[in-house]
């Protein structure tokens, strides 16, 4: 049957030129064949994400068309206003999938709303709800390397699809032949007819209106003197970082010149997750040459941030996720109380791998902290549910370990644009006082306790890697460790069973450990890797990390 397809590929006009010529190449090459021919790439609810190149199972033009047409089927039966926005980012051929899946849509008839240039994810779900679509396509692979890229679909609320309206759509896409099934005109044709039209400066000046909003101390950023390293990780966050740091009054920002401008090949770091040093390496060079305050860098589609802090020494230090969520929920309630800003019943919520320090901190400031699922769509979920009752003000701020963080209700997924700007005021602040990110980082951890959160990712590649991950956790749930590193286990909780968790199913395993630990098991939605998260406390950051090394060492049983 795969080889059959590869013949119907082989005698296709292809019209990307890069195709052919890599089906040929592999002719005699049957486990290659197979790869790319056996399955298709599936549509769930983060999109497609795949590896660029001629196939069912790639990402290329045929691809993005057959599921644009399976997202068209489903936009006509919404009623509406038979819209959807488009955006897309750096990466190779974005541009031409966002235009083509352009094209599809309005060959249905289906009005489009695309950016006309690149630009990140927030951008897209604020697009989305400012047109009032029926739905948003991003053209991107987020942080993944370049060989990479990818398709997510967003629903009529700016958030991620909801699973409901993803099974209905990969419904629409196998039905439709890759080929002859798809409906499409020109992307000419489409801005000729009026059937596509380009986002318009309004929207985008909303776009950054709303974003400046959730300034906690207006106008105290101008004074500050904060000095900034910035790296866009050659993505779309150059013109919507610098543009709302400049507005706030962050004026000495220096751009990593190397990673400053699109480059979909990431030619400084294969892997562009600001999660990561290596990723990070270049602006710390410069921190370190220019004496920034602080060092901060967006990843390719703009929806995460990561930063450096300066330390007393004036070494550099990386604030991983949880700790800048912990920071920013600390200084968004401190600074809301202090001005008179903060409403009444405030909610926060953030997703359940993450620091249960920031129930602590919460705690302290009388925020009631949500928990939800993995994926940034909970969040927005909480949001949607808020807004039904007229009171999507009480949201303050949600956030993942993950380096994503939102404030505010105008987009609802993660944004690194809104990230950046509240860790840029949050730093001058402290600078004013005669502090800083890292001073007040220790006195949380001197308040309430010694938390270390780490994540180890286990890959499993090939067809078969999701298989043997569907084994690991289905022996987890079959055969339960009566122990983790000789700690003794108090608690499971299996997210694959909602009437325990109240919430939705999820296949996530979380072990309660008798010394206060908590190990998380949680295959990857995008990516064929199996992720365990570690929670340990102790006196000292030594202390913390020696239980960590201990529980990962007995988790490597686990994954064998």
């Amino acid at each position: 049957m795969y080889k059959e397809e590869y013949e119907r590929w082989l005698k296709a006009n292809l019209e990307d030129p890069d195709l052919l010529p890599e089906l040929i190449r592999i002719r005699d090459d049957e486990e290659e064949i197979k790869d790319r021919f056996a399955v298709s790439l599936k549509f769930g609810t983060a999109g497609l994400r795949g590896t660029l190149g001629a196939g069912t199972n790639r990402m290329n033009i045929w691809v993005v068309r057959q599921a644009t047409q399976g997202l068209a089927n489903w936009v006509l039966t919404q009623g509406g206003s038979q819209t959807v926005a488009i955006a897309y980012d750096s990466r190779l051929k974005s541009d031409i999938f966002a235009r083509e899946a352009a094209g599809v849509l309005a060959g249905n008839g289906i009005k489009v709303r695309i950016y006309d240039a690149l630009m990140p994810v927030p951008a897209l779900s604020f697009a989305t709800r400012y047109y009032k679509c029926n739905a948003g396509i991003m053209v991107t692979a987020s942080h993944n390397p370049s060989k990479y890229n990818g398709y997510k679909a967003y629903g009529p609320d700016g958030c991620q699809m909801t699973d409901d309206a993803a099974a209905i759509v990969y419904d629409e896409i196998t039905k439709t032949d890759i080929f002859t099934g798809v409906k499409r005109i020109s992307f000419a044709k489409g801005v000729e007819d009026g059937l596509i039209r380009f986002v318009d400066d309004q929207c985008k000046d909303e776009f950054y209106k709303a974003i400046e909003s959730r300034q906690v101390r207006p106008g105290l950023a101008k004074d500050a003197g904060l000095k900034l390293v910035y790296s866009p990780l050659n993505g779309t966050g150059l013109v919507p970082v610098t543009r709302v740091l400049n507005d706030i009054g962050i004026t000495d920002i220096t751009i990593v010149p190397e990673q400053e401008y699109p480059n979909g090949y990431f030619t400084t770091c294969s892997y562009p997750n600001p999660e990561i040093y290596e990723a990070l390496e270049y602006g710390l060079k410069l921190a370190e040459k220019e004496g920034a305050d602080l060092m901060l860098a967006t990843d390719p589609d703009a929806d995460r941030v990561g930063i450096a802090m300066k330390c007393p020494d004036g070494s550099y230090e990386l604030v991983s996720g949880n700790e800048m969520g912990v920071l920013l929920l600390d200084y968004i309630c401190a600074g809301r109380i202090e001005k008179g800003t903060m409403p009444n019943d405030p909610v926060a919520v953030m997703s359940i791998v993450s620091t249960p320090l920031a129930d602590r901190v919460a705690e302290h400031y009388g925020v009631e902290l949500r928990h939800v699922l993995t994926g940034f769509k909970w969040i927005g979920d909480q949001i949607a549910q808020l807004e039904e009752k007229g009171e999507e003000e009480r949201f303050i701020f949600g956030f993942e370990e993950s380096y994503g963080y939102l404030s505010g209700s105008y987009v609802r997924d993660k944004d690194a644009v809104v990230g950046s700007m509240l860790i840029c005021e949050m730093a001058a602040y402290y600078r004013s006082i005669g502090s800083s990110i890292k001073q007040r980082l220790e006195e949380i951890y001197a308040e309430y306790g010694r938390y270390l959160n780490k994540v180890d990712s286990f890959e499993f590649p090939g067809l078969t890697g999701m298989d043997k991950m569907a084994g690991i956790m289905s022996g987890l749930r079959e055969s339960a460790p009566a122990d983790i590193a000789g700690r003794g286990i108090s608690s499971v909780t299996d997210y694959e069973k909602p009437e325990e968790t109240g919430l939705p199913r999820a296949n996530v395993l979380i072990y309660g450990l008798e010394d206060g630990s908590t190990v998380v098991v949680r295959p990857s939605g995008t990516e064929p890797k199996i992720k365990i998260y570690y929670t340990t406390k102790g006196a000292t950051l030594d202390e913390a990390q020696k239980v960590k090394n201990e529980l990962a060492e007995g988790c490597k049983p686990i994954l064998s």
